[in-house]
């Protein structure tokens, strides 16, 4: 008869194991409710051993969002080819899978959770922001965006944001409907402000070139033209 032998992980091994757990319990419940003990226990070690890897439960906190953080920021990769609507339609389902799996972990990463306020989760958040800004700026060709063009995104951005935080909340939206609706508000957003500034507005052409018929934007069109058509007698 064999017995089994535990191996002993090296120290950046035990590190990235217990941010591994720590991101699973907090993908489950808020932070505040996961305590070291739960942590230990699901990774099979005592809670003095997770103290020897971590000074305490912020350290593993943050160590856990930056993590979290570097894979919500590659949601918003997208190689720049073919209409931008079905572009943007993608990165919102990938957007929404991360939402989905990390309900509370998502919600403690927006809203600075245990750390709340700390110059480390927000830096965290703002690298967020600054990633997802800079792909759309790609996904529209653009390198030196207007004023206009670059409040358009950031406000575009912050409306995600807030907008996946109010579904967490009880999910009463179809989720592929909430994903399509942002790629709308994306269009109806950059469509008034463009109407506010000329050369935003050449971008914009320029960005929104080739959309197909039966594209997320050629949609909201359609949607936008019933709305204004007036009911039949």
């Amino acid at each position: 008869m064999t017995t089994g032998v535990r191996r002993r992980m090296g120290v950046e091994e035990r590190r990235q194991q217990l941010i591994g757990v720590a991101l699973e319990l907090f993908s489950r419940r808020s932070p505040d409710e996961v305590s070291i003990d739960e942590i230990a226990s699901a990774a099979g070690i005592s809670r003095p051993l997770v103290y020897h890897y971590f000074p305490g439960k912020l350290s593993l906190y943050e160590a856990a969002l930056q993590r979290a953080s570097d894979d919500l920021a590659g949601r918003f990769v997208e190689p720049a080819e073919g209409p931008l609507g079905a572009r943007l339609l993608r990165v919102m389902r990938r957007f929404f899978d991360f939402v989905d799996d990390h309900g509370p972990g998502f919600a403690a990463l927006m809203r600075g959770g245990p750390a709340v306020g700390s110059s480390t989760t927000n830096a965290l958040i703002d690298a967020v922001r600054q990633a997802a800004y800079v792909q759309i700026l790609s996904h529209l060709n653009v390198e030196k965006p207007t004023a206009r063009l670059e409040l358009m995104i950031r406000s575009w951005i912050s409306l995600v944001e807030s907008t996946a935080l109010l579904w967490l909340d009880g999910r009463r939206i179809p989720r592929g409907e909430l994903e399509l609706q942002l790629v709308h508000d994306f269009a109806a957003l950059a469509a008034v402000s463009a109407a506010h500034d000329e050369q935003m507005s050449e971008q914009l052409r320029q960005g929104l070139k080739g959309e197909p018929g039966d594209g997320p934007f050629s949609d909201l069109v359609v949607r936008l033209v019933a709305l204004a058509s007036p009911p039949d007698a």
